[in-house]
C-alpha cells in the first residue's frame, strides 16, 4: 500500500498528504500514529515557515476514519481508548505545531478528516467540498479534544448543530459558518493555498510562532504573568525586527533569517 502519510519540501514550505486515495484518504489507526509523528518532527525544524495539509487527489481532503477497522481496533470502549490515546496525540501535535498551518481542502472533508482541518490555523477549500461530522449515524460521541477545537472555531451554536443533525454540509455553508476561511474555484485551490502559504513564508518566522503561542495561551482565561506580557516586546530584540523595519524604509522586500 505505500506510505499513507508523505511529507515533501519546498525550500521552506512543507506539505503533509493524507495518501490513500483508493479509499478517499480514509484515516486508519497507522495513519494517526504517523501524522502524529511527522507533526512533532515538522515542529521542532528552524528551516520551516509553513505547513500544507492536504489529501491525495482530488476528490477528498479526507472522510474521516476508516470504517472497516472497526470491528478489531474499536469494537469496544477498551480498544477505543487505546486508539483514542494515538488518535489525540496526532490532534494535540497537529495544535500545537509551532508554525503556520493550511488545511488544503479539496472533495470531502468529513468527521476525522474535518477535526484534521478545523486544528490547521487556515482552511481553504473548492467550491464542491462537503463537510460535517455525521458520527450521530454511527452511535458514536466525539471527545471532549474533538469538541472543544471546533467550539473554538465557530462557536457552542454551530458545534452543537454540526453534532447533533449529522448533517453534510456545502462549502459556502462551511464559509457562512466560519469553518473556512476561503472557499475558491475547485481548479484554484491547489494554487491559493501554497499562494496563501509563501505569503506565510514571507513573514518573519519568528513573529508567525510567537502569534500562535500568544493565541493558545489566551484560550486559557487565567491571567497573564508580567513575564508573559513582556515576551510581547522580546521582538524588538531580534535580527528580523531590524531587517523587517529597514526594509520598510529602504521599499526592498525583507530577507528574513529567524533570528
Amino acid at each position: 500500500m505505500g506510505d499513507t502519510i508523505l511529507v515533501g519540501r519546498d525550500g521552506a514550505i512543507a506539505t503533509v498528504v493524507l495518501n490513500r486515495p483508493e479509499k478517499l484518504n480514509a484515516l486508519t489507526r497507522p495513519m494517526w500514529k504517523r501524522l502524529g509523528e511527522v507533526m512533532r518532527e515538522l515542529s521542532v525544524d528552524d528551516n520551516l515557515r509553513c505547513i500544507v495539509i492536504r489529501g491525495a487527489g482530488d476528490k477528498s481532503f479526507a472522510p474521516g476514519n476508516d470504517i472497516s477497522e472497526f470491528a478489531h481496533a474499536r469494537s469496544n470502549s477498551a480498544q477505543a481508548e487505546a486508539y483514542g490515546e494515538i488518535h489525540h496525540a496526532a490532534l494535540a501535535a497537529l495544535y500545537e505545531c509551532r508554525h503556520p498551518t493550511v488545511a488544503l481542502i479539496k472533495g470531502i472533508c468529513v468527521g476525522g478528516g474535518l477535526e484534521i482541518a478545523v486544528l490547521c490555523d487556515l482552511r481553504i477549500c473548492g467550491t464542491s467540498s462537503r463537510f460535517g461530522i455525521p458520527i450521530n449515524r454511527l452511535g458514536l460521541v466525539a471527545g471532549h479534544g474533538e469538541i472543544q477545537a471546533l467550539l473554538d472555531l465557530v462557536g457552542r451554536s454551530v458545534t452543537l448543530e454540526i453534532l447533533l443533525e449529522g448533517r453534510v454540509f456545502g462549502a459556502e455553508e462551511a464559509f457562512q459558518k466560519g469553518l473556512v476561511n476561503r472557499v475558491v474555484a475547485d481548479d484554484k485551490v491547489e494554487e491559493e493555498a501554497y499562494a496563501t502559504a509563501r505569503r506565510i513564508a514571507d513573514g518573519a518566522p519568528l513573529v508567525a510562532r510567537w502569534h500562535k503561542k500568544f493565541i493558545r495561551r489566551l484560550a486559557d482565561p487565567t491571567p497573564l504573568t508580567d513575564q508573559e506580557r513582556n515576551e510581547g516586546y522580546a521582538c524588538y530584540d531580534t535580527e528580523d525586527f531590524k531587517t523587517g523595519y529597514q526594509s520598510f524604509l529602504a521599499k526592498t522586500k525583507p530577507d528574513f533569517r529567524g533570528r
